[in-house]
């Protein structure tokens, strides 16, 4: 390979550089649906918490229930989910001062 066939390349890798492009513009949820019914602690496998971001404007909550491993999208502003919430929170915490 000639000097010039090496710089023209170099020129070429140059100015083919990759801008940052947004995939998607729109809103993405991982809720598209939200339960009102009750959901009791005993009943829970996890409890995830997703904050509000650029792709979902909204916080989300998800259940995971111990039968069936049944996924529900729980209202974060529910009295109830509130509730569900600071109990799984106090059930950590005595575990964590448990184990210390």
């Amino acid at each position: 390979m000639n000097q010039s066939t090496l710089i023209l390349c170099l020129i070429i890798l140059t100015l083919s550089g990759t801008q940052a492009i947004p995939l998607s513009r729109t809103t993405r949820c991982t809720c598209i649906s939200i339960s009102d019914q009750p959901i009791y602690p005993k009943s829970l496998e996890k409890l995830e918490i997703i904050p509000a971001s650029q792709t979902c404007p909204q916080v989300e909550i998800i259940a995971t229930m111990k039968k069936n491993r049944e996924k529900r999208c729980l209202n974060p502003k529910s009295k109830t989910v509130k509730t569900l919430l600071k109990i799984v929170s106090l059930k950590r915490s005595h575990r964590t001062q448990r184990a210390a």
